[in-house]
Order: structure tokens, then C-alpha cells, then sequence
């Protein structure tokens, strides 16, 4: 009996530009397609860091050009297009697989929006560069006229951050749900979902912030009652000593060990750490989940127990 699955793609699945992406969908939409011709039900979650990036320094150019015509567009805006035209070509993309294969599913982009606290921690610390460089006097500008936080990014000029706050409900989820037990492939929460908060009445206000994906996709898999969660990324396994000598891949993760190679320090924290928290937290929240960890290319093996690393609860 196949399993509902909640693949979280990283950067190498979408490119870095336009004709990148191109490209990489057709990889990965083999990849989704092989998890589903096995029986699965598959929900994909996919980051958005270069391609948010890539529209907000669009937006900023057209204020610039004519700040009397054209106002600041606001982040969430900005995740809300990445999430319209990743969606575009990957549901096209995955939707040609499919039917090359005679597999008959519909395929669908959900617009998702991510709700966090507005008093979560993050908004007063924020980490997350967005964006392009900018020099000291842009940068000093952007702080006196918008409030913008702005940090000074390893010697390449500065580069305004922002909150990375951690997911707490999915809004769209009664929708993406139905559309799941209607034989649909669903993309949600792409970008890590539009990161939105509660002001008065039943208003949604969009923040100025972005949520890690794999933290999101986690969440998602939790609420959908997903049996696993996948989280693909640029290695076939987790390993300690990453890049030095004695490196060691690991097949599984204990809550036990997981824990203890946090806080050694082992997993990069822009990279594999929120992978292993994100499935470590998933695989914690309900009896007989499971997390993988592995490339894009070997999702299906990973299912399978072939191969990648295992995070158990």
C-alpha cells in the first residue's frame, strides 16, 4: 500500500534563474513521478531563495526608475509571485511525466499561506539575507526611509535581512487536502509558504519575513497526516565530518544521536542543520512516521529503504 508523502525540494531541484529552472524540473519532476508510480500519494514544498531574491531586486529597479508611480512591493507579494511561477513549470513539468508514463492525476499549484506568530523571536532578530548587495549609503537609505534591517554580508556589500519566523498552521490546508484525496499531485507551500499573521477580525496581514521550507514542509506533512516526509536535497546522505577527513555517512538518525550531533556543532546551520530539525520534529509527532533525507534523484530508493538517511521518532 503506497504512503502519503511530502517531498521538500531544495535549490538544486528548481536552478538559480529562469533557464535553469527550465531545465531542472524535467530532473525533478522524474523524480516526483517515480514516488507516485509507486503507489504514493506526493504533495511537493519547494524553497524559492534565488528566485524571490530575483523579483524583489526586480521590484526595487521599477521603484527606483519612478518612485512616484511605483511604491515598494512587500515581501510576502514577492513569495506570493516565486510561489505562481515555480508552481507554473513544475506542475506542467510533472504533469507531461505523468501522462508519458500513462499515469492519469491532475496536478495542482496551491497558493498557500503559513501562519506564524507575530511575537515569535525571529522578528526581533532577523537573520535571513534577502535580495541583492547594495553599498553602505543604499543600505543606510533603505534603514532611514523604510526601517530595514540591513547586515554587512562576507565583504560583498550589504544585503537587507529579514525574520525567519517557524510555521505554525497551514491556511490552505482543508484545500490541499481535498485536492490529495482526489488524485491530485498538490505544490504547496512553496518558498516556505506566505508568511501571514492574525490582525483584527479575520484578517490575514502578510509579514515581512521568510519561512524555512523544510521547517514548512514538516509542518505540512504533520497536518496533513502525511506517513512520510522526504526532504531532497544535494547528497544521497547525512554525514558527520562533512568535508573533512573521517567523513561518515549515516543510514538512520536517532532523536538520541540527532540531538547529540546538533549540538556538536556538526550539521551547517544555512544547510543540513534545519533538514535534520525539520525531520526530526516531523518523525517526532506522531507514532509510525518516518523523514528521509537524500538526492533528488534517489527519492523512490529512499521510500524503499534503499538508500539516504532515516530519521526516526
Amino acid at each position: 500500500m503506497g504512503k502519503r508523502v511530502v517531498v521538500a525540494l531544495g535549490g538544486n531541484a528548481l536552478g538559480k534563474n529562469l533557464p535553469e529552472q527550465m531545465a531542472a524540473v524535467r530532473r525533478t519532476s522524474r523524480a516526483i513521478v517515480d514516488l507516485i508510480a509507486e503507489g504514493n500519494e506526493v504533495i511537493v514544498a519547494h524553497g524559492n531563495g534565488p528566485q524571490v531574491g530575483m523579483i524583489q531586486e526586480a521590484m526595487t529597479q521599477l521603484t527606483r526608475f519612478d518612485p512616484e508611480k511605483y511604491i515598494p512591493c512587500p515581501l510576502s507579494v514577492c513569495v506570493a509571485m516565486s510561489q505562481g511561477y515555480i508552481g507554473y513549470d513544475l506542475q506542467n513539468a510533472i504533469r507531461e511525466e505523468l501522462a508519458n508514463r500513462d499515469i492519469h492525476h491532475g496536478v495542482t499549484t496551491v497558493l498557500t499561506q503559513v501562519e506564524v506568530d507575530p511575537k515569535d523571536p525571529a522578528f526581533e532578530r532577523p537573520t535571513k539575507p534577502i535580495g541583492a548587495f547594495m553599498t553602505k549609503e543604499e543600505a543606510d537609505r533603505l534603514v532611514e526611509e523604510r526601517g530595514y534591517a540591513v547586515v554587512e554580508d562576507s565583504g560583498r556589500g550589504w544585503r537587507r535581512v529579514v525574520a525567519s519566523p517557524k510555521p505554525q498552521s497551514i491556511v490552505e490546508l482543508d484545500t490541499i487536502r481535498s485536492l490529495v484525496e482526489a488524485d491530485h499531485v498538490v505544490i504547496a507551500c512553496g518558498g516556505g509558504g506566505i508568511p501571514v499573521y492574525h490582525t483584527e477580525g479575520h484578517h490575514l496581514k502578510g509579514a515581512a519575513a521568510v519561512i524555512d521550507k523544510d521547517f514548512a514542509a514538516a509542518r505540512l506533512a504533520e497536518q496533513l497526516g502525511a506517513d512520510a516526509l522526504v526532504i531532497l536535497t544535494a547528497v544521497e546522505k547525512v554525514a558527520i565530518r562533512f568535508g573533512k577527513p573521517g567523513q561518515t555517512e549515516l543510514d538512520e538518525l536517532t532523536p538520541e544521536t540527532a540531538r547529540r550531533y546538533i549540538d556538536a556543532g556538526e550539521f551547517a546551520p544555512g544547510s543540513m542543520l534545519p533538514k535534520v530539525q525539520a525531520a526530526l520534529q516531523f518523525a517526532q509527532s506522531g507514532p509510525g512516521r518516518m523523514a528521509l533525507i537524500t538526492e533528488l534523484d534517489r527519492a523512490a530508493d529512499g521510500i524503499a529503504g534503499k538508500t539516504g538517511t532515516i530519521v526516526h521518532g
